[in-house]
């Protein structure tokens, strides 16, 4: 009786082990019932049938991460590249990523490194090069669309090295340098270009400006032409005026004026340092006298 208790005991304890489970957190079971699939376990305490449920697969929900390896790819313009990258996934279905799908992580790889060839391949190597956002987004939603199924979610894809082969590299360098070189001399060109326009108008603004200065000038000369004519004429017409009314002296006034110019000209030509010439003392002297006869007359006749 005795060893029948223990056994009964020993037996319950065993019973109760094989049907509480215990799920830690970010982790789902699978439970199978006769090997087939009946539910899915969540974290924390959970109770199945022992000897008749059991559990399957043992999935990890959290996002994880796979490096994808090295392989060579040959673009569109038959360059030969060198790409790896890594992969961002999580388990979103234990059931499906556990019963659709035999070896989950490696069919991802090798779903990840098919369409790797298959986009970068349809592109040239300078796209390959420059537009690195362009083949992540094609490539997560290619490979995110085929793993819905397996109860997947790629969250993302990074392409991390892209290597050229070496003389590609060095091809590049040089094509680099040479474009370089171009932009500057095109620089030094369009600033000796802005030079010389500035130059030009420089020059043109000081040929108007000389031009309006000369325009100025000769405006001004004429002006005083103009005015020493009128001075002239009115002079001439006073002495006219004077002469009509019987005073010969106003003609000496010009006599003495003209006498006077000649006698200037002689004397500042610059041929001509001495000059000896007979002069008539009393004409000149008789020739003022009539100057100011003829002014002492034209003030008597303003102040009367």
């Amino acid at each position: 009786m005795t060893e029948f208790v223990i056994v009964f005991v020993i037996l319950s304890i065993v019973i109760i082990i094989a049907g509480v489970k215990t799920v830690s957190q970010g982790m789902e079971y699978t439970v199978e019932r006769f090997g087939k699939y009946r539910k899915t376990l969540t974290p924390g305490l959970n109770l199945i049938i022992p000897f008749v449920d059991r559990t399957g697969n043992k999935m990890n929900m959290m996002e994880q991460v796979m490096n994808v390896p090295s392989q060579e790819v040959i673009t569109k313009d038959n360059a030969m590249v060198t790409v790896d990258g890594v992969v961002f996934f999580q388990v979103v279905d234990a059931a499906q990523a556990s019963y659709e799908v035999n070896n989950l992580e490696l069919a991802i790889m090798n779903l990840t490194m098919t369409n790797i060839r298959t986009v970068m391949g349809s592109m040239d190597l300078d796209e390959l090069l420059s537009k690195r956002d362009v083949i992540n987004h094609a490539l997560l939603k290619v490979v995110d669309d085929a793993t819905t199924p397996w109860g997947v979610k790629v969250t993302r894809i990074e392409i991390k090295d892209i290597t050229p082969p070496a003389d590609l590299v060095e091809s590049m360098a040089r094509q680099m340098k040479a474009e370089r070189d171009k932009r500057a001399k095109i620089l030094d060109a369009e600033g000796d270009r802005a030079s010389e326009i500035l130059r030009a108008e420089g020059d043109k603004l000081a040929v108007v400006l000389d031009a309006e200065g000369k325009k100025e000038a000769a405006f001004r000369e004429a002006e005083g032409r103009e005015r020493l004519a009128e001075a002239e004429a009115r002079a001439t017409h006073v002495v006219s005026k004077a002469i009509a009314q019987g005073n010969v002296q106003a003609l000496n006034y010009f006599i003495a004026q003209k006498y006077v110019e000649a006698l200037k000209d002689i004397a500042s030509a610059e041929n001509e340092k001495l000059v000896l010439m007979p002069l008539e003392a009393s004409s000149v002297i008789g020739a003022l006298g009539g100057i100011s006869e003829l002014a002492k007359t034209a003030f008597g006749k303003e102040s009367t």
